[in-house]
């Protein structure tokens, strides 16, 4: 064979095998895109039920005489102009307008004006954490929290802590309930489910964590 033919083949050979496999890469089809993530839902917020020590807005709508800021007394009560006195321990805002609404009904030849309650500054709702944790004390978040977060707004547990017999202590009328919670696993960051639904036991205002 002359030389110039097999430079001829040679040539040719190395162009097909450059030319098929981007021929190939050009024709296939494109990869196909990843449909997006779903997006998570946010577990919805729990209504704010009124606690001691809170204070709380009352509006009757066009009468300003009986625009009121109040705070709720020790024994969940508060008192509002032509309705007297008002239970609100562990009510909801709303439940408050129902009430004072119909106790201004008598006032009011017609209808009677819109009332509005809010929440001004949830100062009553408090719990305390006490023994290993290295900032004990009483707290006023302003929201609820677990038992976990409460421990954390307590600024830790110290080093000889035992995160196994964590005790909440809670008022039920004139007794008092004991919730035992594991946190142990939940801060070594490999909880069980068991221990992991004790962890974000939610506290209630008055509660009590007791870190042995």
């Amino acid at each position: 064979m002359r030389k110039g033919g097999m430079v001829k083949g040679i040539v040719s050979v190395m162009a097909g095998a450059l030319l098929g496999p981007a021929s190939a890469f050009a024709a296939a089809p494109p990869a196909p895109v990843a449909a997006p993530a779903a997006v998570a839902t946010t577990a919805p917020l729990k209504p704010y039920r009124i606690n001691p020590g809170d204070e709380i807005e009352i509006y009757v709508w066009g009468d300003e005489r009986l625009q009121r800021v109040l705070k709720v007394l020790p024994d969940g009560s508060v008192s509002f102009p032509l309705v007297g006195r008002i239970d609100a321990l562990n009510k909801l805002p709303t439940d408050l307008e129902g009430v004072i609404a119909a106790g201004l009904a008598d006032q009011y030849r017609n209808t009677v004006p819109r009332v509005t309650v809010s929440v001004k500054n949830p100062s009553g709702l408090s719990f305390s954490v006490a023994g290993k944790v290295r900032a004990p004390g009483a707290f006023t978040p302003g929201h609820y929290v677990n038992v976990l977060e409460a421990i954390s707004v307590a600024g830790g547990p110290t080093e000889f802590a035992d995160l196994s017999r964590v005790k909440i202590y809670r008022k039920q009328g004139s007794q008092i309930q004991v919730i035992d919670v594991r946190l142990d696993t939940a801060m070594k960051g490999s909880p069980s489910a068991a221990d992991l639904r004790g962890a974000i036991v939610e506290l209630q205002s008055g509660d009590t964590v007791v870190v042995p």
